[in-house]
């Protein structure tokens, strides 16, 4: 860390901190994270998956993985720093008015992130974690998925992955009956979930555990 300036701490979870820093040579602006010692080989695992993901596949809505070094015994990951997030966006000019942008800014991109999902379909890798608060929007207006920890290669049909994927207002219908048999279908409602989201300014199937969420599915009984 002694080739950067930190400059602001950006968030903190159960397993590291991510803080904003600024490189003392070059003056460029970083997000780093910053895993904790004792995270545990689970979260390790999850985290080195995470790089070798993004060390592979490139894409212009990805965020973009800089370089990775231990340092005291810590994993620190250094990304290209983007701003804010879409939600951060839709408080600041208004939900539907993020919604419109969400599908229509910079046409060029042709819905970023339908782009990226068919991106990764193509390389047979599920995201398993789309929400908005993964979905970042930079100063010129660009955005990028991030947080790919919990992305899978998928294998031959029929394999089976961690079903406790993804955030539960985000979870398809297999994730929440513990179908561990899934694929890419749980990418799609995640997308179709936060798109709503974004159009109504509230979370469409909000719950406060997973059979309330299973209720809210069948029943249709979410506002």
């Amino acid at each position: 860390m002694e080739m950067y300036e930190i400059l602001d701490k950006v968030g903190e979870g159960s397993y590291g901190t991510v803080v904003k820093c600024r490189h003392k040579d070059t003056g460029q602006t970083v997000a780093i994270k910053i895993l904790y010692e004792k995270s545990g080989k689970c979260f390790n695992k999850t985290a080195m998956r995470e790089v070798k993901f993004l060390q592979q596949f490139h894409h212009e809505n990805m965020v973009n993985l800089i370089d990775v070094f231990r340092q005291k015994k810590r994993i620190h990951l250094v990304f290209e720093f983007v701003d804010h997030t879409i939600l951060d966006e839709s408080r600041r000019v208004g939900f539907f008015s993020a919604f419109l942008f969400f599908v229509q800014k910079n046409k060029k991109q042709n819905l970023f992130l339908i782009k990226l999902i068919c991106f990764c379909f193509f390389l047979q890798v599920i995201h398993r974690d789309i929400k908005p608060e993964n979905i970042l929007v930079s100063q010129s207006g660009i955005t990028k998925l991030c947080d790919f920890g919990f992305a899978r290669t998928l294998a031959t049909p029929g394999d089976v992955y961690t079903d406790y994927v993804a955030t539960r207002w985000y979870r398809a219908p297999e994730l929440v009956l513990k179908d561990r048999t899934y694929g890419k279908p749980v990418d799609i409602w995640a997308l179709g979930c936060m798109m709503i989201e974004m159009a109504t300014g509230k979370p469409y199937l909000r719950s406060s555990s997973d059979l309330d969420l299973l209720h809210k599915i069948i029943f249709f009984n979410v506002f």
